[in-house]
């Protein structure tokens, strides 16, 4: 519960938002839950958010601020990497800004000072404009659908994954002895190395962020060869259309 003495601000008001939808969900965010946390009266919000949607906005917008901006002092595939790395976190933090950071028809300041710093970044690599939209598209199409991805996942650390699978592995050995018979790469993976091993979902969003890295630097290298590519849809290019 806020405190009643403490003058109310947009920043506040957007702060108090988003720890609610944090901890609540973002569908039980209404206007009058949210002044009742800030030991306010409804009404008084309107004068620092418009209406609810501007509130959503608002909250996406602060959400974006929390990204690692694109250095320009590290190379070109760190600076990815690290924002990438911090999007994900992000995400983590807030996964009801999921589908939401992309949709937002009113971009605020944070998110155009990422989108602007990210294909600054690209671009001042040597990706032509065209490459610079793919590339982007690309590594965000990766980003936003691992953390849905994510999302879903029952377990979060290494061991739970491993934990489950080892007790998956004694229902199938229990229900159905012929399963590594019948599905012998499943139960490679399941039994042979998860159960084992576990599964980091950190270390895999990774591993994929740089083979995807690897094979832009290649059409980075390659493009003043072979030429630009004709840039197809993509959430980049709608955003500034």
């Amino acid at each position: 519960m806020g405190d009643p003495g403490t003058r109310l601000s947009r920043e506040r008001v957007l702060k108090a938002a988003v720890h609610l939808a944090d901890h609540y969900g973002i569908d039980s965010l209404t206007m009058r839950k949210l002044g009742e946390h800030l030991g306010a009266g409804p009404m008084s919000l309107y004068y620092h958010v418009a209406n609810k949607r501007a509130l959503l906005d608002g909250m996406v917008d602060l959400v974006f601020s929390e990204i690692e901006l694109p250095s320009a002092h590290v190379d070109w595939k760190q600076a990815m990497r690290r924002r990438a790395i911090s999007t994900r976190e992000v995400l983590r933090r807030h996964p009801w800004a999921l589908g939401r950071m992309e949709a937002t028809k009113s971009p605020g300041p944070s998110d155009l000072r990422l989108h602007d710093a990210v294909l600054r970044c690209l671009r001042q690599a040597g990706f032509s404009v065209e490459m610079a939209v793919q590339a982007y598209s690309v590594q965000d199409a990766y980003i936003y659908g691992f953390a849905l991805q994510e999302r879903t996942l029952e377990f979060g650390t290494r061991e739970e994954f491993a934990q489950a699978a080892r007790k998956r592995v004694k229902e199938v050995e229990t229900k159905a002895e012929d399963a590594a018979r019948l599905y012998p790469y499943l139960a490679e993976v399941v039994a042979g190395y998860v159960a084992k091993h576990g599964y980091d979902a950190a270390e895999a969003f990774e591993f994929g962020l740089d083979v995807i890295l690897d094979g832009l630097e290649k059409l980075r290298t390659s493009s003043r060869r072979e030429g630009p590519a004709a840039p197809r849809g993509s959430r980049t290019a709608r955003r500034g259309g």
